[in-house]
């Protein structure tokens, strides 16, 4: 019946109602998404691990993903989510397997706006591995193995010494400090930075659409440095004897080597 009546309205009407849900809509984009910092009152929930391997699968969230103590991985979970023509918005998180941390957003309709962000404490010497689609990725002080996967997100690795195998698909890749000896860092359609604190074994950087800026401690590398549509600058000492070793490749993007 409400179907019905809907359509026996008249042009007037109808636009009528098309212009007050567009006025809906414009003021959500005016207010924007909002926050989940705005969320006051956190979720905090443990998980237990099995072995000394965690993946975290993460979609249409930020993540901080940091070393923790104990033997259980720690979750704090922020959401400020609404609907105004749609199904309720909700998350949810599970460990599956023991092993896989699975992060998850339903945010569905015609009008609706959700943020959520997660801090996931991981108990010490575990490997980490992380695919995040659509939100930014920090992680911080890893001894141990590091790999992230992005998709739609910036990445930012501080203060690792563990490998770091990284790869962004449009979001910009960075390492601030550390000491990884080594480092894999891959891009399409982002710069990729990295300011390493120590000196490495092996760096090797690919850039699809995208800068490359890599800043070493001062020594001597072994370096290539290549870019297709770009310029080229080494400014670092050159020994191709030298058993640190430097790979650039940039299809689209200026790439520059230098001393920090």
């Amino acid at each position: 019946m409400g179907v019905r009546s809907v359509r026996s309205r008249s042009r007037g009407r109808s636009r009528s109602a098309w212009v007050a849900a567009g006025a809906v809509v414009g003021a959500m984009v005016v207010a924007g998404c909002s926050e989940a910092s705005a969320d006051s009152d956190p979720e905090v929930r443990n998980f237990a691990l099995q072995g000394r391997e965690l993946t975290v699968d993460s979609e249409d969230s930020a993540l901080d993903v940091v070393v923790g103590d104990g033997d259980q991985v720690r979750v704090t979970r922020w959401f400020d989510g609404s609907t105004v023509i749609g199904g309720e918005p909700k998350v949810t998180w599970d460990m599956v397997d023991g092993k896989r941390l699975v992060l998850r957003v339903e945010c569905d309709g015609m009008i609706a706006t959700c943020d959520a962000s997660h801090r996931i404490e991981v108990p010490r010497g575990v490997a980490v591995s992380i695919d995040s689609n659509d939100g930014r990725v920090d992680a911080e002080g890893f001894k141990t193995a590091l790999k992230i996967k992005s998709s739609d997100g910036r990445v930012v690795v501080r203060e690792a010494s563990g490998a770091l195998d990284l790869e962004s698909r449009d979001g910009a890749l960075e390492v601030v400090g550390g000491s990884s000896r080594e480092i894999r860092a891959q891009t399409k359609d982002a710069r990729v930075k990295l300011d390493l604190g120590a000196v490495p074994d092996r760096v090797d950087v690919r850039s699809e659409d995208g800068a490359v800026e890599i800043g070493l401690p001062e020594a001597s590398y072994k370096v290539t440095a290549e870019a297709e549509d770009g310029s080229v600058e080494v400014d670092v000492p050159r020994d191709e004897s030298s058993p640190h070793v430097v790979s650039a490749v940039s299809k689209d993007g200026r790439i520059r080597v230098h001393t920090v």
